[in-house]
């Protein structure tokens, strides 16, 4: 039972961050075109900080912490699968793209524009991708 609550709460987790990691660059598309010091920059940059303080960071950190006691649960043997390691790198690929966006924030806070609309708009969806490798890996083992 214990490690269908911590799958659970995992999946949630995993839910949370995702969504974040979507609609994040979309807000950075939006921001990009308002002018810096505007209100609608300063409206935007509440919605940013918010949503990575209080939804993306949290989630992001729930995420690594119950997939490591998943790993200790199923037996830490489980890191050598080929299946767990394209996940584990897809993941690394999530939290290094989290940091990125972390960094994003940061620039827009001192009034740079550092990418355009058409970028932030392109990479809306790269997470999504990391999303469907992890996902089919655990979910087919690589057994086809």
């Amino acid at each position: 039972m214990l490690i269908g609550v911590v799958k659970g709460l995992h999946i949630l987790a995993v839910i949370a961050w995702m969504a974040g990691l979507l609609y994040l660059p979309r807000l950075y598309a939006y921001h990009s075109k308002s002018p810096a010091g505007s209100d609608m920059d300063a409206m935007f940059q509440r919605m940013e900080r918010g949503l990575l303080n209080i939804i993306m960071t949290p989630a992001a950190i729930f995420v690594v912490l119950l997939g490591g006691t998943l790993v200790s649960l199923e037996g830490i043997t489980i890191l050598a699968a080929p299946w767990m390691i394209a996940k584990l790198l897809g993941v690394s690929f999530l939290v290094i793209w989290h940091l990125y966006l972390m960094r994003a924030r940061k620039a827009f806070a001192r009034g740079e524009r550092v990418h355009t609309e058409k970028f932030w708009r392109m990479m809306n969806e790269t997470p999504f991708l990391a999303a469907i490798v992890i996902v089919l890996s655990v979910t087919t083992k690589f057994v086809l």
